[in-house]
């Protein structure tokens, strides 16, 4: 038992202490500056998207509205076998985008077809219902500049949540935490993974993407195998609405999750850092521990339960735990019942909610378990669950 506390106290001291605090240290002291150039390359931007009649028009007028010359800019969409109008509004919203009107193939077959119907030197992914700054591409491109960079992170940004804040809060306090690990990885390396909202690489860099896992994670792996960094832009902003309710943000944690995880084993090689240096220990914890660290927790509550009677770290430990969790459950409770929880409940309900997810994916993988296609989930605006 006090193996287990001491292992599993370990762990988590790793990947939410003392590993950040080590990647920050080294983004001060091994900074690897790079270019950046306010240039206009040609760029395509694609979208693979199934059923958005809802929101593809307000995406392809947002697209069009950018700052960056209509010349260098093409917009090719591949329609997943939408059963909706989608392919009809968005060839109306913009005749001049190319409109690739698929049978349902997934994602990554989708996305596969629109980067092979398009000809931009730098090739921009994003999804159906997300908006762009006006100058989100020009700050994208700007750090291609540099040769040695191979791919760059857009910044994500939560849309408000109105009234029903739910597990909104906690997502934010999430991506706020993300993006300072992504703004310390680039400037000493590279981020370990993108956005699919927003993220860009050289067309040369493009690899076919698997079934079952992440186009934005393995687009960063992919690009960081070829020996080129990926980069953060975080001036490079897309608009994103956060998740309906902590139920439809559990559901898009687990596919992520397990598709992650598989993406990881692909591209396992980088888990060596005879191979990769540093980025295999943040690939390691910031992918691997942080999206495991459910059995850590609990090996650590039951060890602490256990030893509870015979220590007063394990009671502490035990004391801790249990008042996180309930402050928790009692967070998402007050969400299932339709009122917001206060950001003292928020934090902890969204972390139990990430905890519960990643069981649930650890098992749906060890099953052999895929994740292939889905529904978006939809509710009063645009969806908000996407196929990824």
């Amino acid at each position: 038992m006090r193996l287990i506390l001491a292992l599993a106290g370990s762990l988590l001291a790793w990947t939410y202490a003392v590993f950040p605090a080590l990647l920050l240290a080294r983004s001060r002291v091994r900074r690897r500056p790079y270019a950046v150039a306010d240039i206009e390359p040609s760029v395509s931007v694609l979208i693979a998207a199934h059923d958005e009649e809802r929101s593809i028009g307000a995406r392809l007028a947002n697209l069009r509205s950018l700052d960056y010359p209509a010349d260098k800019l093409e917009i090719v969409l591949a329609s997943d076998g939408s059963s909706d109008r989608t392919v009809a509004f968005a060839r109306a919203a913009d005749p001049s985008a190319r409109v690739l009107d698929l049978q349902r193939v997934g994602k990554a077959a989708a996305l596969g077809a629109a980067v092979s119907h398009s000809r931009g030197e730098i090739l921009v992914f994003t999804d159906a219902n997300s908006s762009y700054d006006r100058d989100a591409i020009r700050q994208l491109v700007r750090p291609f500049a540099d040769p040695s960079v191979g791919g760059v992170a857009g910044n994500q940004v939560y849309l408000p949540a109105g009234s029903a804040e739910g597990s909104a809060a906690g997502e934010r306090g999430y991506w706020s935490f993300d993006r300072i690990m992504k703004t310390a990885e680039s400037e000493a390396g590279s981020v370990v993974s993108a956005t699919g909202a927003i993220y860009a690489i050289r067309r040369e860099l493009f690899r076919p993407i698997p079934d079952a896992v992440t186009d934005d994670f393995h687009q960063t792996l992919a690009v960081v195998g070829a020996g080129r960094r990926f980069v953060f832009a975080p001036a490079a902003i897309a608009w994103e609405p956060v998740a309906a309710s902590s139920g439809a943000e559990f559901e898009r944690k687990v596919r992520v999750m397990v598709r992650g995880l598989r993406c990881v084993a692909i591209w396992r090689e980088l888990l060596d850092p005879r191979r990769s240096g540093f980025f295999a220990l943040e690939l390691a914890t910031r992918k691997v521990l942080m999206r495991t660290m459910a059995l850590p927790l609990a090996a650590l509550f039951a060890a602490s339960l256990g030893l509870a009677g015979r220590s007063r770290v394990a009671r502490a430990f035990a004391l801790t735990q249990a008042t996180g969790y309930g402050l928790g459950i009692a967070g998402l409770a007050l969400e299932r019942r339709a009122e917001r929880a206060p950001r003292l409940l928020a934090l902890p309900g969204y972390f139990c909610l990430v905890q519960a997810a990643s069981l649930t994916a650890t098992w749906r993988l060890l099953r052999g378990d895929r994740v292939d296609r889905w529904q978006p989930a939809r509710g009063a605006g645009p969806s908000v669950e996407r196929f990824e």
